[in-house]
């Protein structure tokens, strides 16, 4: 496949699904280098075909993007996750403790913080019971805050993990952890590694968006969607909700689509040369982004165009056409998997509540209650939840030890509560558990490693064999632990 020549339109678009196949061009100009990196029948390929017994994990490096085979039938093959950004408290929402009530206001016992390193407050705190009252909800009548009334409607479509533990206790280091697998930047994120191991549906917009909402973005910042070592493709793309999808997307005065095709295809033809000289993946990547910056023209506008919807959808979710919430992306989340977008990520930082605690939660609760228990919903009844995973978490939890006077808590690794909805998990389960403080877990504790191991085996991956070989040894989302939990699985 060549290049289409400048006065081509559309209508005659040599690269039909957005995605670039590199042309070999001239065979004078494949070199050695180009030929290893690039070809299907490359060392590295022929090795991986025979490891499989050939059916190669990737397919062949000319779309890094095409649908691909994983190790094993998935359960789920599109992932939203819902990130709620500077540690959710669990006693005001999920794990409800009358012992830390009764214990309100006094010191916690000497042997519970025995090494403990905490972020900010003496450890020797007093303990502060929960602020907001619990009730039963769903068939099994599980506990849940009165500041979650639209989430206790799905409850029974939820899993919930009580006994989630991570080794960070600050914002950054805890959110790459939890994003990337590693408190180091420069780790592909989930979403990257997610599109690297299953491509994408899409022939017209990204395989992985995000969004963001809150006060604030996330404190690790766009590591949290990077693709680290992995090729710049698998990079989530960022979309707005009010006015273009992605900033310059429009084309300015005066330039026409016949002539924004001839420039893209005069450039793709300066970087195809490039390609066939020097071999570098990126610049396939490069040519990548041109084609679906082109196509999502008309693509990403048409996706986040909530106007088509329903009105009874629209109350739904609560969201106002014009008008960006965390409840819109939720909703456009779903009308994203819906056209093929493989992973959706959805990042709301506003959850840091070291004072502030019963008012800020009150607000969160309003800003995002209604859109995530909406999007579960709203993916069940279109048939979409039995393979779309949908995950609610926060980097960690907060401490059941008081902090700004008697209305905050700190950070706190020890233990925390996530959920899990769809893709293959137990509707209706509640798993782990924590002691009657809420300080450590008590039963099935559910590590960040071995969050990811479970969640890459319901999208088909051994996560010990989706690797990635980068400055001399293979790389995982897993590093060198992960268990999968099997007994989250459906």
């Amino acid at each position: 496949m060549t290049s289409a020549k400048p006065n081509e339109s559309m209508a005659t678009n040599p690269y039909p699904c957005g995605r670039y196949t590199p042309a070999t061009g001239d065979p004078a100009a494949v070199n050695r280098r180009w030929f290893l990196q690039q070809c299907g029948v490359g060392l590295g390929a022929a090795a991986l075909q025979t490891l499989l017994g050939g059916e190669a994990l990737a397919a062949s490096s000319a779309d890094p993007l095409a649908p691909k085979r994983p190790h094993h039938t998935p359960r789920a093959k599109n992932v939203i996750l819902l990130f709620m950004g500077g540690g959710p408290s669990q006693f005001e929402m999920w794990d409800h403790k009358p012992t830390l009530q009764r214990l309100d206001g006094t010191l916690p016992p000497a042997e519970l913080l025995k090494g403990y390193r905490s972020a900010f407050i003496n450890p020797s705190s007093k303990l502060l019971g929960p602020r907001f009252k619990f009730a039963p909800a769903g068939a099994n009548g599980l506990e849940v805050s009165e500041l979650l009334p639209h989430t206790a409607k799905v409850i029974d479509d939820l899993c919930l993990v009580r006994s989630a533990t991570t080794d960070a206790f600050n914002h950054a280091p805890a959110q790459l952890l939890m994003q990337t697998g590693s408190q180091q930047f420069g780790r592909p994120s989930f979403g990257a590694w997610t599109t690297y191991g299953l491509g994408s549906e899409s022939c017209d917009l990204p395989a992985f968006v995000v969004f963001n909402s809150g006060k604030k973005g996330p404190s690790a910042g766009a590591a949290n969607w990077g693709s680290g070592f992995l090729p710049t493709v698998h990079t989530g793309v960022e979309f707005r909700t009010v006015g273009d999808p992605v900033l310059y997307l429009s084309n300015p005065d005066g330039v026409t689509p016949a002539l924004q095709r001839a420039s893209i295809d005069a450039v793709n033809t300066l970087n195809q040369q490039n390609l066939d000289v020097m071999g570098d993946p990126e610049i396939a990547t490069r040519i990548n982004s041109y084609e679906m910056a082109y196509r999502m023209q008309s693509s990403a506008p048409e996706a986040v165009g909530i106007e088509s919807e329903p009105q009874h959808v629209l109350d739904l979710y609560g969201v106002k056409p014009g008008e960006a919430s965390f409840a819109k992306n939720c909703l456009l989340a779903r009308r994203l998997v819906e056209r093929g977008v493989r992973f959706v990520q959805l990042f709301h930082e506003s959850w840091d509540q070291h004072g502030d605690l019963k008012k800020d939660l009150v607000q969160n609760c309003r800003d995002t209650d209604q859109g995530c228990a909406a999007l579960v919903a709203d993916l069940k009844q279109r048939g979409l939840l039995d393979d779309t995973l949908v995950i609610w978490c926060g980097e960690f939890g907060r401490t059941p030890m008081v902090e700004g006077g008697d209305d905050g808590r700190d950070h706190h690794p020890n233990a925390f509560t996530m959920w899990m909805a769809g893709g293959g998990v137990k509707p209706g389960l509640v798993y782990g558990s924590t002691d009657d403080l809420g300080f450590n877990v008590a039963e099935n504790p559910v590590h960040v490693h071995d969050l990811h191991a479970t969640l890459l085996h319901l999208l088909g991956f051994d996560h010990e064999r989706l690797t990635y070989r980068f400055q001399g040894r293979d790389y995982r989302l897993t590093d060198v632990h992960g268990n999968v939990m099997h007994d989250l699985l459906a």
